[in-house]
């Protein structure tokens, strides 16, 4: 395994990386979603309480969703590797010259000359694990890096959408005009958007002030979606 951790050290393979991703997605979702709910809910019933109260239901609600999405998600992710590793093994057990011969296939393929191709196999096949974890990386692209906990994804997920909620609910905290509180709530996410979009390219290496507008427009354009339904909804 320290092959791996020597040419897979990118933040993007690390656990450290991917727990990024899932909490700018989580936030991200989580922002935009409550920000087009408060937006179509302000409109249809002008009550800032009731609208308060039904966004912190919906909060709950997607937090949990989003638990639960990305636990099953995970999971049936690691039940299928794991049933890709049994099959290999099954094969590498019932049929090694057939496996053999396709580790052939994919050298020659490559480049690689008789000889050299003869050495790889041979030295591939002498260690059962070493040859399971090659079939499954090079045969069927499956990494063991990608082996998330379903808990620890599904945690994150939850509690990143739970965070990011909260922003467009302040100004309805403190306001006692729904409208005004609206308003302040879609500057407020606008910003919080930038940011995220500002954050990801920790990871990403693009253009922070860029990926800060594109991650607010479309904030900005879930929130107008959702004011016009509520107006919609209102008439």
């Amino acid at each position: 395994m320290d092959y791996l951790k020597k040419f897979h050290n990118e933040d993007w393979h690390t656990p450290k990386g991917r727990a990024i991703r899932e909490v700018i997605f989580g936030m991200n979702d989580g922002i935009v979603t409550i920000v087009c709910f408060v937006a179509g809910v302000t409109v249809s019933i002008k009550d800032i309480r009731v609208v308060l109260l039904s966004a912190l239901a919906e909060i709950v609600a997607g937090a949990i969703s989003m638990f639960f999405g990305a636990y099953l998600s995970i999971k049936s992710q690691r039940e299928f590797f794991d049933n890709e590793i049994k099959r290999e093994k099954r094969e590498i057990d019932e049929m090694p010259e057939k496996e053999s011969e396709e580790i052939r296939e994919i050298y020659t393929n490559l480049g690689f000359k008789d000889n050299e191709v003869d050495m790889i196999v041979k030295r591939v096949t002498s260690d059962k694990k070493l040859w399971v974890r090659f079939m499954l990386r090079e045969e069927l692209g499956i990494l063991e890096e990608n082996f998330d906990d379903p808990v620890r994804v599904g945690a994150i997920m939850g509690s990143s959408f739970m965070i990011g909620s909260f922003p467009p609910l302040i100004p309805y905290m403190f306001l006692d005009n729904p409208v005004t509180a609206l308003k302040l709530a879609i500057l407020v996410s606008i910003i919080f958007l930038f940011g995220i979009g500002a954050g990801k390219t920790v990871i990403t290496k693009g253009n922070w002030i860029k990926s800060g507008i594109e991650v607010s427009i479309i904030g900005t354009a879930a929130s107008g979606i959702g004011y016009g339904i509520g107006k919609i909804i209102s008439l």
